[in-house]
């Protein structure tokens, strides 16, 4: 099933910047956290190729880049915001991915007037009407369209780094935790872009 703007209606008529916000890359054990703010123009009506968006896990790789294309072009804003392994290992995850999150709202060349955030919390780093969507991504338009953002770009920056660390296949498994990446990491040790504070208990870590 395809997404509509129904969710983003409700707000409309009385706020002018309804923003989406998403992120990738919770889940890895090396690369950044990213995220994605989008806002469309008020009264979006989703048409054409763009009308085909959904969850961002749904869709094939391919697919995905068009539809961040046609998100690009569609969207009134969007901004996107990496936080670096070396911070997720000072801060924690969960404080990169609020960092990550905080930083693409604020980097969008209008202020948003309600963040729709996927998932159960936000922290914000300013004073700004939220609210938490659990599955928003699978739900909300404007977050579908934030997790494909975020994926296609965290996406394209571990395909470059499996071109500097090909050993580890980061172009396969993006750095997620599957057997052949921890195979990898057994084998040739943790690469300068793996989180040191992910333990693998299948390394006997603690």
């Amino acid at each position: 099933m395809t997404l509509t703007t129904l969710y983003e209606q409700q707000f409309w008529p009385d706020l002018q910047r309804v923003c989406g916000i998403d992120e990738a890359g919770r889940g890895p054990l090396a690369g950044p956290v990213v995220a994605a703010a989008v806002v469309f123009p008020r009264h979006f009506r989703p048409h054409g190729f763009i009308s085909t968006l959904n969850d961002s896990k749904t869709i094939p790789p391919r697919r995905r880049k068009e539809l961040a294309q046609a998100i690009i072009q569609e969207a009134e804003d969007y901004a996107i915001a990496e936080v670096d392994h070396i911070e997720i290992d000072r801060i924690n995850i969960l404080q990169a991915t609020m960092l990550a999150m905080n930083n693409a709202a604020g980097s969008l060349e209008h202020s948003p007037s309600l963040l729709l955030i996927d998932g159960n919390r936000f922290h914000p780093a300013r004073p700004v009407a939220f609210r938490t969507i659990v599955k928003g991504d699978a739900s909300v338009f404007s977050i579908a369209a934030a997790s494909i953002l975020a994926k296609t770009h965290r996406d394209a920056i571990m395909t470059e780094a499996a071109l500097l660390y090909p050993e580890y296949g980061f172009e396969k498994h993006f750095g997620y935790p599957t057997r052949e990446h921890i195979e990898a990491i057994r084998n040739h040790g943790r690469s300068p872009i793996h989180r040191m504070s992910f333990r693998l208990r299948q390394l006997g870590e603690k």
